[in-house]
């Protein structure tokens, strides 16, 4: 089961299946359908390819169901958000926040805080193989959706494995304009690639709200 904060509102390893299933469909009747042709068997022809129109209506029924059902999440500090890849290993939350005024702008430094939650492993497991997190994407948004990216990055890098129980500590650095500072939160999210766009129910998938975190 999915933990209530996290980047997906569909079960992963569904979402994983139903990817690779509607993918490897498609690419199998495409295949059969060109196969059938050339072999003068029209109808066969015909009836993969209308198997491929009906999976696809089926999936992107699904996709848009999940993304249209999902909800704006904003956390507050110290909450949680867990990142789903097939298991929900990986947690984040925002620690701490001091600002400062400089030159005109608002100076954010903001604490990320990485932990590898040892109660999401099977027991067969082994507790010393670490875990490489995915590439992540970190912005301040404003109230009109305003995007700013960190300036600075300090502390351990997040693409630092971990190993079940292990923790650490990333600072991030934004400038934000004084007048535009004011209603500000936090998206930490997968960097989006293109298989992200078609998964069901996944935080980077089509009209899919985010979860973000409180300043």
């Amino acid at each position: 089961m999915n933990p209530a904060a996290s980047n997906i509102n569909f079960p992963a390893p569904l979402a994983v299946l139903a990817f690779l299933g509607a993918v490897g469909g498609l690419f199998l009747f495409l295949v059969s359908a060109g196969i059938a042709w050339f072999a003068r068997k029209p109808k066969f022809a015909g009836a993969c390819v209308a198997i491929v129109y009906g999976g696809a209506a089926v999936y992107l029924v699904l996709l848009f169901s999940f993304s249209l059902a999902s909800h704006t999440h904003v956390l507050n500090r110290g909450q949680e958000k867990y990142f789903c890849e097939i298991d929900c290993h990986l947690a984040y939350s925002l620690v701490d926040v001091k600002t400062e005024p400089v030159n005109g702008v608002t100076h954010y430094l903001v604490t990320i805080r990485t932990r590898f939650d040892e109660t999401t492993i099977s027991p067969s497991r082994p507790k010393g193989v670490p875990l490489t997190p995915s590439p992540r994407t970190i912005y301040l948004a404003d109230s009109t959706g305003r995007e700013y990216l960190p300036v600075r990055v300090e502390g351990t890098p997040l693409l630092t494995p971990l190993r079940p129980s292990d923790s650490y500590t990333t600072q991030f650095e934004f400038d934000v304009p004084r007048s535009e500072a004011h209603s500000l939160r936090l998206l930490i999210n997968t960097t989006p690639s293109w298989p992200d766009l078609l998964v069901i129910g996944d935080e980077n998938s089509l009209l899919h709200h985010k979860t973000y975190f409180s300043l």
